[in-house]
């Protein structure tokens, strides 16, 4: 058996009509479009979906945590540094909320050029470019040669 990537994800969240406008945006702009689900809201890209569903009243006024078991946060592959660029001067024009500016993280491996940000209930969302040939080995591998630190990203 084998996996072939991630084919989706759902997201839970508080408030549907202030996310979907947000998703709509930000996914739109990454070339994901809006498919119709009977149960909740979707964009896919053809190679994955991105799901919201609504929050349970009870679970609402919790708010997001990353630190709590679940999701710590989600990061989409970019073609291009150029391509995190444009995202973070998107993502500026529009009042979004940038938990980090594009750089260059060395402890996440070679060249590794990340951006990092919030949806409106904080979730920390990641959009990254790094070199696939170096990654692909290490992803096969399943073992990354260089020294690492610590850090919280």
């Amino acid at each position: 058996m084998e996996v072939l990537g991630l084919d989706h994800i759902d997201l839970t969240v508080t408030d549907m009509d202030r996310s979907i406008q947000f998703y709509d945006s930000v996914l739109g702009t990454l070339g994901f479009s809006r498919i119709s689900h009977v149960s909740y809201v979707a964009w896919s890209n053809g190679r994955m979906n991105i799901g919201l569903r609504q929050a349970d009243k009870e679970q609402m006024n919790l708010g997001f945590n990353r630190y709590r078991a679940g999701l710590h946060h989600f990061a989409l592959r970019a073609k291009s540094r150029g391509q995190v660029d444009d995202l973070h001067q998107y993502l500026m024009d529009r009042g979004e909320r940038i938990l980090d500016p594009p750089a260059e993280y060395p402890e996440y491996g070679i060249h590794y050029y990340s951006l990092f940000f919030a949806d409106p209930d904080g979730l920390k969302l990641e959009y990254l470019h790094f070199p696939w040939g170096y990654w692909r080995k290490v992803q096969t591998d399943g073992f990354d040669p260089r020294p690492r630190c610590e850090a919280e990203h």
